[in-house]
Order: structure tokens, then sequence, then C-alpha cells
């Protein structure tokens, strides 16, 4: 390309609008029609030198904001995780859900929280441990009023009224016991075959079991009443009619747990 200095279009843009009026100017007045290749062709590659330095100093910058978007992707931290909840946990929570509904949900969650790998959230078999824990409390209480029985001594009947006066009750209290033992038993093995899984009859095996709990609160009833003739001061009965206390208590939280049951096998 011819680079001529009349030609100020141009010129002025390849340089500075005041480099090429003062180059024009600068021929016109040695009055010389002179071609400016060589001089357009320096400038022109300078600029381009120019261009190409600049590119190189700003490439690495360009490079950067290009790559910030990515780094703040990989550099953010990511949210601390929730904690772990292990199947235990998962387990104990669902056996306090379950005594919620119970006479005495305290007391019915310290009871069975300890076999919480064994329930894993089946409430036939949470039902049918209360059963348990019912019938391990109704066998120390019954040793505990065979005790009271054997310290009588009773040589005969009358000599047993004499000499001690709650000798009747605890041989009722003995029978009776002995009786609720065995439909707690039986409402436990009722409870295992809807732990094992699901049944055509559970409806069925869930009647009997409220049916068998229920009795062994009447029968625990029955021995506390048998008490009502003896004198406050008899040991044996202030110490039997105590603990038939508590145990009623894990009977009735055992009857609350099955009737639970209804409905949801």
């Amino acid at each position: 390309m011819i680079c001529m200095a009349p030609n100020v279009g141009l010129l002025s843009r390849i340089y500075r609008p005041r480099f090429v009026h003062d180059l024009i100017n600068h021929f016109s007045r040695r009055g010389k029609k002179i071609y400016l290749k060589k001089v357009c062709l320096r400038r022109i590659k300078a600029a381009k030198g120019r261009r190409r330095l600049m590119a190189q100093r700003l490439s690495p910058f360009f490079l950067f904001l290009a790559v910030l978007p990515v780094l703040a992707v990989y550099t953010t931290p990511l949210p601390a995780p929730g904690p772990l909840v292990s199947p235990r946990e998962n387990a104990t929570e669902f056996i306090r859900s379950r005594c919620g509904a119970t006479r005495y949900p305290g007391l019915c969650y310290t009871s069975l929280a300890g076999y919480s790998g064994a329930v894993q959230q089946n409430p036939a078999q949470l039902a049918r441990l209360s059963a348990n824990v019912t019938l391990s409390r109704l066998a120390s209480l019954m040793a505990r009023v065979a005790r009271h029985r054997r310290a009588c001594h009773p040589l005969n009947v009358s000599a047993a009224t004499a000499a001690c006066p709650e000798a009747a009750a605890l041989g009722d209290c003995a029978e009776t016991l002995g009786e609720a033992s065995d439909l707690t038993r039986k409402t436990e093995e009722e409870l295992r075959g809807l732990a094992e899984g699901p049944a055509a009859d559970a409806a069925w095996r869930v009647s009997n079991a409220q049916t068998w709990m229920s009795a062994v609160l009447s029968d625990e009833e029955t021995c506390s009443d048998g008490f009502e003739e003896v004198a406050a001061g008899s040991r044996a009965k202030t110490d039997v009619t105590r603990r038939l206390w508590h145990v009623k208590k894990y009977t009735s939280n055992a009857l609350g747990l099955v009737n639970s049951l209804t409905g949801t096998l």
C-alpha cells in the first residue's frame, strides 16, 4: 500500500490526528510530492509491535479473569455436613415416640431404650419386649411374696393366722401373680408372631394380647385388694403392695403399647 501525504483519511486511521497534520504540513512546505510508504510501514510495524506487546502483557490478566469463576466454584467452602444419625439413634427416637402413647412414658422409655438394637423400629417387637419386661418384674415380685410366705412358718392354719395375719393375702397374691405371669407369657408369644412379619390374623393376635394384658392388670389389682384387711403395720403388706404398685406401671405400659398396634399391622 502506498501512503501519500494528501491521503489524510488513511493516515488518520493509522496515526494520531495531530501527527498526521504536522506531517502533511512538513512535506507541503517543501513543495515536494513525497511517497510516505516507508514512513507508513515503519509506523504500522511499530504500532503492531506495541499492540502485540500490549496483548502479551494483558493475556495473563484476561486469562485470570476467565479462570476466576472456576476458582470461585472450587475454592468456595462446602457447607458443613449435618450430624450423622445412627440407626441406634433412630431406634431410640422411635421408642420415645411410641412410649408417648403409654400412661408412664418416662418409665416406658427408660425400661426399653436399652433394647433399641432389637426393636429396629418394629412396633410389635417393642410391645413384645415390653411384655417381657413386665414378665421379669412379675417374677421378681413373686419371689418376694414367696419369701414373705416362708417367713410366716405356719405349722397349721390357725397358727398361721395368729402368727402371720397376712398369710392368707400372701397365698392369694402368689396364686394370682402366677396366673398373671402365665398370661403375660402368652402375650409375649402372640406378639412374637407379629414381630416376625405381617400376618393375616394380625388383628386377632392383637385382640388376644389386649385381653390377656388387661387380665394381668386385673390379677395385680386382686393381689393388692387382698391386703386391705391386713393391718397397716404389717411389713409384708407394705413391701408387697409397694412393689406391686411399680409392677402395675410396667403392665400398664405394656398394655398401652399393645393397644397402639390396633390398625397399624
